[in-house]
């Protein structure tokens, strides 16, 4: 088995957290094509996700917590996931959910990607940790790409209304949940094991999620049409719990602020999904911003500790 120190080990990091960011940026659409082919609610539509999710997670606690070496969790770790957790996968889900309703799935992507930038900037305040300069090359390689790819699309996407902007600070707090989740679980996985924490971190989040729903919502989970039923299957499996378990071995492989900055793929997995499934135009613009994004992203690879 590979050294944690050992380049293949970062590198092999760097491809499992590529791969949990594209299974993630599934997510979008599989939101837009339920509102618009089913014309259901989000916080439905976010609960039968996590609905679907939980059983998944249920049995992977239980298995992680009879492996043999299992260290039990302290009543401060059991707070720290359980916060996280619901940071990560009930509220900033939620914040997410609510937006889509509101702005174009290209436009989600624009927005929510600058929690990478987030991260870097709460884990240089709150956990003192320095920021090297292939961070900050990346980064900038990065959100140039970026800024081509979405020009288009803000021009695009011009519906200056009151819905719009609501979507706008929806997703925008919806980033600062899910950066605060990325730096939370950045320092304990570490300490509890990345499988184990994602088990009881959804676990938490999927509860969250359903009490939330039983509170708020007269709608029955058991009476809606078989398309709902499959568009919240396959965001439970493809964009929730395979992802999951990706972003979090990455994490405990190269790190919260690079699996980040891994992590700005998504946007440009989205268009070119949002292109095929729902018909959004793809500029050339965003094809320099690809190159321009993965460009930073093999940097990462090539030049990470």
């Amino acid at each position: 088995m590979s050294k944690p120190s050992s380049s293949g080990y970062f590198i092999g990091g760097v491809l499992i957290a590529l791969a949990g960011a594209i299974c993630f940026s599934t997510k979008a659409i599989f939101v837009k094509l339920a509102y618009r082919d089913t014309g259901i609610d989000a916080i439905t539509l976010l609960a039968l996700r996590m609905l679907f999710s939980l059983p998944f997670f249920v049995v992977s606690a239980a298995f992680a917590s009879r492996k043999e070496g299992n260290v039990k969790f302290t009543s401060k770790q059991w707070v720290i996931v359980a916060v996280v957790g619901l940071l990560g996968y009930y509220i900033s889900s939620l914040l997410d959910f609510l937006g889509l309703q509101y702005i174009s799935a290209g436009m989600e992507r624009l927005i929510l990607f600058i929690y990478p930038t987030l991260v870097l900037l709460m884990s240089a305040i709150f956990f003192k940790q320095k920021i090297n300069k292939y961070q900050w090359l990346a980064l900038i390689i990065t959100y140039v790409g970026l800024a081509l790819a979405f020009y288009s699309e803000v021009d695009w996407t011009a519906e200056q209304n009151n819905d719009f902007y609501l979507g706008a600070v929806l997703i925008f707090s919806c980033a600062i949940t899910y950066a605060l989740y990325i730096v939370g679980s950045g320092q304990i996985i570490p300490q509890v094991g990345a499988a184990k924490f994602n088990s009881y971190a959804m676990t938490f989040a999927s509860v969250g999620v359903l009490l939330h729903y039983a509170i708020a919502s007269d709608t029955s989970l058991f009476n809606l049409s078989p398309r709902v039923y499959f568009y919240s299957v396959m965001m439970a499996l493809v964009s929730t719990v395979i992802p999951s378990y990706l972003v979090t071995e990455g994490i405990k492989r190269i790190g919260s602020d690079n699996a980040a900055i891994v992590g700005s793929i998504g946007p440009m997995s989205t268009i070119l999904q949002a292109y095929i499934l729902l018909h959004e135009p793809v500029f050339v613009l965003q094809i320099v911003g690809t190159i321009l994004i993965l460009a930073g992203i093999l940097l990462i690879g090539k030049k990470g500790k």
